[in-house]
């Protein structure tokens, strides 16, 4: 009996261990969704998908393909040129912290939230209504779907493109 135990124990300690190794990073979760297809361009074109493969803790607000969409025409394909790299780079890091933050760490009110963009901040709203975030145009995205865990962190889906600009009032 204690031999089929140890045996079963092994068996389910090698098959957490098969599940952990084949855990997706933020990268690859964001590339074998069509729906992020934009962001997975851009993030290649700025030369962050190695980073952002690595071990984090990240937090990214992944814009939908429809949020790139939506900004005036020609921005993706301005920014996508190797020429604007540093603009696309400031863009994209704006989207990401450097901490693991579950929608169950965000404290419900308005907080500041300092992307690793360190000059810019993101003022995040939680409450009974979800989760909104004002970027620095003033805007507001919103989280559309939370707690997409990566093993280098999380991802929580926002229907905006954020942009760096004036700190937002957060109030």
């Amino acid at each position: 009996m204690k031999t089929q135990i140890k045996i079963a124990a092994t068996a389910i300690s090698m098959a957490l261990s098969a599940c952990a190794a084949q855990a997706d990073n933020i990268v690859e979760i964001a590339a074998n969704d069509a729906r992020f297809s934009t962001l997975v361009a851009a993030v290649q074109a700025a030369g962050l998908a190695e980073t952002l493969s690595g071990p984090g803790p990240f937090t990214v607000f992944a814009p939908l393909n429809d949020a790139f969409a939506a900004l005036p025409e020609g921005t993706v394909e301005t920014l996508l040129k190797p020429e604007n790299k540093g603009q696309l780079t400031n863009v994209l890091l704006y989207h990401v912290d450097d901490r693991k933050l579950t929608s169950n760490m965000i404290p419900t009110g308005s907080n500041y939230f300092k992307p690793i963009l360190a000059s810019e901040r993101l003022c995040i709203t939680a409450g009974a209504e979800g989760v909104s975030i004002a970027d620095g145009t003033g805007d507001m995205a919103k989280v559309v779907i939370a707690d997409i865990i990566a093993d280098n962190g999380v991802i929580h889906v926002v229907d905006k493109v954020l942009l760096p600009g004036t700190r937002p009032a957060c109030h």
